[in-house]
């Protein structure tokens, strides 16, 4: 018990911290994830006093993630998805592929390896599910209920075309062995088992829906699960293995007891993922990555958030295209997967990879806010 103590004290001095700058950032005006990213840089080893145990930390910002787009899933309804916003299905492509272009070939032409140009130009494309979450649940958005779903649309259907991309990009790269005709077979079968467990699990459910503490730890538990082994057996990321999942398994009652159920989880561990983002940036090395930093702040501007709201306009989709475009404009949490292992195949360099941590630290409080701000007109 006593070698334990020390990372028990880590998260809760680590929550604690997050607590209080959350609470100092909501006074400031900003959202709290500013907060949370600067406890991350507190407790980092690359700034002086307390240190964090990052990888537990880490670890238990995984199981957030998974646990907060499990919920999304289980939240987002496909069939009314389908039904009021069908130009999504060929909007979001288009915007993946078009930020993708837009930022690989501005990458290369400022000397950045064309394979890794592709990787980071796909992490620009793809949006923070966490923090767009966020947007739609905060008590001062001004966002309206089709705003938030097409929100929350844009990045389901984004996930899924940008990891079915990036399956194709990391096996030509050489990044991984895996052939992409292959990366993309085993995530069809991973969605065709996802749908079997969907047939079984609203019955346990129902079984012991009298039963409240295995009813909780049922579907912590099937979160955790299918999203592990998604990632584990299928090569399918975690995040996306877990929206998925909760997608497949949505319709049905038992599904939304378990949602609300996973409510109080979701908000404790989610604060942890930006904790961890924080915790990775070395003050030290914001200097010489700030050019490639203000680069990938522009890309986000320009080859995202623009070519989105045209998309949004031109499409006709029923939300408010200068808010919804706003709300997309930050680097995602998938964007670090495509980021590490372009670092690792020696495709990027460590100033690049700097850069994508200091676009990460601009663009979640950026959008977050300028987003309230681009909806106060819209109000009545």
């Amino acid at each position: 018990m006593s070698e334990t103590a020390p990372l028990v004290l880590d998260v809760g001095l680590v929550l604690l911290l997050a607590a209080f700058l959350g609470w100092v950032a909501r006074r400031l005006g900003l959202p709290a994830a500013t907060g949370y990213l600067a406890a991350g840089l507190a407790v980092s080893p690359f700034t002086p006093g307390y240190v964090a145990d990052r990888e537990q930390i880490s670890l238990l910002a995984d199981i957030g993630v998974v646990i907060l787009l499990f919920e999304v899933g289980i939240e987002v309804d496909v069939r009314k998805l389908g039904k009021t916003l069908r130009s999504l299905f060929w909007i979001v492509p288009a915007q993946v592929l078009l930020t993708t272009a837009l930022s690989a070939a501005a990458l290369s032409l400022v000397g950045v390896s064309t394979p890794g140009a592709l990787l980071i130009g796909l992490g620009i494309a793809f949006s923070s599910s966490v923090v767009i979450v966020n947007i739609t649940r905060s008590k001062r958005r001004t966002t309206n209920k089709e705003t938030e779903q097409a929100l929350l649309g844009w990045s389901v259907i984004q996930d899924i075309a940008g990891v079915s991309l990036a399956a194709v990009l990391i096996a030509l790269t050489g990044a991984e062995s895996t052939q992409p005709i292959v990366a993309i077979l085993q995530l069809v079968i991973f969605c065709a088992l996802v749908i079997g467990a969907a047939q079984i699990v609203p019955h346990v459910l129902r079984a012991l829906q009298w039963e409240r503490d295995l009813f909780l730890i049922v579907s912590v538990a099937v979160g955790l699960a299918i999203a592990s082994a998604g990632a584990v057996f299928f090569g399918v990321p975690m995040a996306l293995a877990a929206f998925v999942a909760g997608l497949a398994i949505s319709d049905n009652q038992e599904m939304a007891d378990a949602r609300t159920a996973l409510l109080p989880f979701r908000d404790v561990f989610a604060v942890l993922f930006f904790v961890a983002v924080g915790s990775l940036i070395n003050p030290f090395e914001i200097g010489p990555a700030l050019p490639y930093a203000a680069l990938m702040v522009g890309l986000v501007l320009f080859a995202k958030v623009l070519p989105a709201y045209v998309l949004a306009r031109v499409s006709k989709t029923p939300a408010r295209a200068g808010q919804l475009a706003i709300g997309l404009g930050q680097v995602g949490e998938f964007s670090f997967v495509l980021a590490a292992v372009g670092q690792a195949e020696g495709l990027i360099s460590g100033e690049v990879f700097t850069g994508i941590l200091c676009a990460v630290l601009l663009t979640i409080p950026l959008s977050s806010v300028l987003v309230r701000t681009a909806g106060v007109r819209h109000r009545t």
